[in-house]
C-alpha cells in the first residue's frame, strides 16, 4: 500500500500537521514528509498511536525536537489520537475532531469529508472573537494556543566575539603571532553578538477586558516560558485598578492552566474599574524607568477605557515612547469592523504608539507575536 492510497482529506490533514512542524522550528524535508504519508498509509490514518509513531520515525531526526513534535502534535490533533501509554480520551463536546478519531462499529472508516470539515473548523475558530465562544470552544482554543510560535526579539550586543567574519580583531591577531614565534599566521575577526530583547506585557483585566484576560495571560505565560531558556527577558503585569506583577506565577509551572490559576490568586482587581493613566504611572516610577522599559518592547493589552483622567494617560504613553524600543498598544475591538479609535481613553494615546493592532483571536494573538518577533 502506497502513500497514494491514502484519502485524499486525510492528507490533507497530514500535511497541515507537517506544515505546523516547520513553523515551530522543525526541519522537515520533503523526502521525510513522503516517507510520513506513506507510512500512515501502511498502518492506518485511525490508528493513532501508529500515526503518531510513523511522524516520530520519518519527521523527528533530532533528540532536542521530541518536545516540539509532541507539542504541535497535541495542539494539531487536539488529543484525541490515543498515545502510545495513554488511555484513549473521552469524546466530549469539541469545536474539531482530529483525525484520528475514527467512528465505532467494525469496518468503519474515516469520512475524508469530516477530515476537511474538521481542519476548516480549526481554521474558523483560529479567527473567532474570544469573548464570542462557548465554554467548550475555550477549552479547544486553550489547547491551539500550544501551536502558537513564540520567538523573542534580539538586540546587538554591546562585547564582540570571535568570527569566521566581521571586523579585524587586531589584539587576537597579534596574540596569534607571537604564539607563533612571530611566523604569520591567520587573521582574527571578531563581530558584535546578539542577545534577547526585554518583552512586557501589561495586561488589562478590569470588567470590560474580562472576556479576553484569560486569552492574553495565556498569551504572556507563552512568552514568559520561551525566555526561561534566554535569560528571562519577559515580564507580565496586570493592570485596572492597580497595578500587579504577574511574572513569578507565570513562570512557576509548564502547565498554562495551572499558571493562570497562581496568577489569578495573585490580581486583587479582577473585574474591576479602570485608572490607566495612574497604573501605567506607578508601572514607570517603580519599574520602567529604573530599567525594566529601557530598550523593551512593551505591549499593553487594554481597549483603552479610562474612568480617570484621559490627558494623564496621554501623558503616561508619551513617557513610556520615551522610554521603550517599541510601545505597542493592543486593542480586542481594533480588529472589528466600523472600529475607530475615538473613546478619550485610545485617543489620548495613539499619538504615542508605534503599533495599535487587534487582540481578539488566536490568529491576531500570532500576529502580535510576529510583530513582537520582528522588533
Amino acid at each position: 500500500m502506497t502513500a497514494t492510497a491514502t484519502p485524499s482529506g486525510v492528507d490533507v490533514a497530514l500535511a497541515g500537521f507537517v506544515r505546523a512542524l516547520r513553523s515551530a522550528g522543525l526541519g522537515v524535508s520533503t523526502q521525510s514528509t513522503q516517507s510520513f504519508l506513506q507510512a500512515v498509509a501502511e498502518v492506518g490514518a485511525g490508528d493513532g498511536a501508529g500515526v503518531y509513531w510513523s511522524g516520530r520515525a520519518t519527521l523527528c531526526h533530532d533528540p532536542d525536537g521530541r518536545a516540539v513534535y509532541d507539542r504541535v502534535f497535541e495542539a494539531w490533533f487536539a488529543g484525541r489520537l490515543a498515545r502510545p501509554g495513554r488511555p484513549t480520551p473521552v469524546r466530549r463536546p469539541h469545536v474539531a475532531a482530529s483525525l484520528g478519531q475514527t467512528p465505532s462499529g467494525p469496518g468503519a472508516e474515516r469520512d475524508p469529508e469530516r477530515v476537511r470539515a474538521d481542519a476548516s473548523g480549526t481554521e474558523v475558530l483560529r479567527h473567532r472573537d474570544v469573548a464570542d465562544l462557548t465554554a467548550a470552544e475555550r477549552a479547544e482554543l486553550a489547547r491551539l494556543f500550544a501551536g502558537l510560535q513564540v520567538h523573542l526579539p534580539q538586540r546587538r550586543a554591546a562585547r564582540r566575539r570571535g568570527a569566521r567574519r566581521g571586523d579585524l580583531d587586531a589584539r587576537a591577531t597579534v596574540r596569534e603571532q607571537l604564539r607563533r614565534g612571530g611566523e604569520v599566521g591567520p587573521l582574527r575577526w571578531r563581530r558584535r553578538t546578539a542577545r534577547p530583547r526585554r518583552v512586557v506585557l501589561l495586561v488589562d483585566v478590569s470588567g470590560s477586558m474580562t472576556p479576553y484576560a484569560d486569552a492574553l495571560l495565556r498569551l504572556g505565560h507563552l512568552l514568559v516560558r520561551a525566555s526561561v531558556a534566554d535569560g528571562n527577558r519577559v515580564e507580565v503585569f496586570s493592570i485596572g485598578t492597580r497595578l500587579t506583577r504577574l511574572t513569578p506565577a507565570l513562570r512557576r509551572t509548564r502547565d498554562p492552566d495551572a499558571a493562570l490559576r497562581l496568577a489569578g490568586e495573585q490580581v486583587p482587581d479582577w473585574s474591576g474599574g479602570t485608572r490607566l493613566g495612574e497604573v501605567l504611572r506607578a508601572f514607570t516610577d517603580r519599574w520602567g524607568q529604573r530599567g525594566m522599559a529601557r530598550g523593551a518592547v512593551l505591549v499593553v493589552c487594554s481597549d483603552g477605557w479610562e474612568r480617570g483622567d484621559s490627558a494623564l494617560l496621554g501623558e503616561q504613553a508619551q513617557r513610556l515612547a520615551r522610554l521603550t524600543h517599541r510601545l505597542v498598544w493592543l486593542n480586542p475591538h481594533r480588529g472589528k469592523d466600523g472600529y475607530r479609535p475615538v473613546q478619550a481613553g485610545i485617543a489620548a494615546v495613539v499619538p504615542h504608539v508605534d503599533d495599535l493592532v487587534a487582540g481578539h483571536s488566536l490568529a491576531t494573538f500570532a500576529e502580535l507575536l510576529e510583530l513582537v518577533r520582528g522588533a
